[in-house]
């Protein structure tokens, strides 16, 4: 375009020369091809800078496609050099900024996945304290006083074998029982050296093993009719394995109870797990809400959104009830 409106402007000017110049130097058919070669020259040279414009913006292009590529391959490091004060260049510029600061949001996601990570490990090994602490209570508060009275009984009652025969038996008797229960005892903490995983298996299919082993362990009978336990959310298997494993534990140290029963039902999009034993139960008036277990079930049943729920009456057993919402 402005090739050709320059050499229209000289051919205007060489007319006019022409017109106001008496003995003019050349001919009209002259200036009309002498402005043809002046807009050929201009065109040649126009077509070869623009080329070489062209070809100079492809590859500041290229060179920014290159380093956007570098950038999604994690290379936050790189920069790339800026060449001119154009609009490329500010482009360059702001690509240089993108990545720096990328760089140091990756730096800072770095330090708080370790920190998390730290914070993880420690928060494990507090539960793995905690739980060596609550087992040697236990151990103190009941097998080891168990223990005790049973070498006390037993040497009084040798010492009565001669002078009192009928009272060294009825100590035997007494021992015999006071050792079944130490046993019963000892059965139900050994539940919590059990590992915590489920190990591939179905909550339904990890809870009738564990009370099949039970049942060959214990005089207690079990009752289980365990429905509908697909439609649980996948974080809930663990959770509630984890809640009936720490209901049974308490039953059999403290219930002194005969049948244990434990079902399942989905009604009405709410899950329901219910777990009874026939034992001697105890006044939640009276019982500590705060007691290690009892808090412990209610807390895994929180975490996955459900609701604990227990009942019991000195003599008439314990009732345990979870709900928990299913998804539509």
């Amino acid at each position: 375009m402005f090739t050709l409106f320059g050499s229209v402007i000289l051919f205007l000017i060489m007319q006019v020369h022409i017109l106001l110049d008496d003995t003019p130097v050349i001919s009209l058919q002259e200036s009309v091809l002498l402005t043809l070669a002046v807009a050929f020259v201009f065109m040649v040279l126009t077509f070869y800078l623009g080329s070489q414009s062209s070809q100079m913006v492809v590859r500041r292009i290229d060179k920014i496609t290159s380093y956007v590529s570098r950038l999604g391959s994690g290379k936050y490091h790189d920069r790339i050099t800026v060449d001119d004060n154009d609009e490329i260049g500010l482009m360059e510029l702001e690509l240089n900024r993108l990545a720096q600061t990328m760089q140091e949001q990756v730096k800072s996601l770095q330090r708080v996945a370790s920190e998390r990570s730290s914070l993880e490990k420690q928060a494990q090994q507090a539960v793995i304290i905690e739980e060596r602490q609550r087992f040697a209570r236990d151990l103190h508060d009941s097998i080891s006083q168990q223990l005790f009275a049973l070498n006390m009984m037993s040497s009084a009652s040798v010492r009565l074998l001669d002078s009192n025969s009928d009272e060294a038996k009825s100590m035997i008797v007494q021992i015999s029982q006071i050792a079944e229960k130490a046993q019963g005892e000892m059965r139900a903490l050994l539940l919590h050296l059990r590992p915590i995983e489920l190990k591939g298996e179905t909550l339904r299919g990890g809870l009738l093993k564990l009370i099949r082993e039970l049942e060959h362990k214990t005089p207690i009978a079990f009752e289980t009719h365990l429905l509908h336990m697909d439609l649980l959310p996948e974080n809930a298997d663990e959770h509630l394995f984890r809640v009936v494993q720490e209901a049974i534990s308490n039953i059999l140290r403290h219930a002194n109870a005969s049948k244990i029963i434990i079902r399942s039902e989905a009604k009405t999009n709410t899950f329901n797990l219910f777990i009874q034993d026939d034992g001697k139960g105890f006044d939640l008036a009276e019982k500590k809400w705060t007691s290690y277990g009892l808090q412990t079930m209610r807390e895994r049943c929180e975490e996955i959104g459900g609701k604990f729920e227990i009942r019991s009456k000195k003599d008439e057993g314990t009732y345990i009830n979870i709900r928990i919402l299913l998804e539509e």
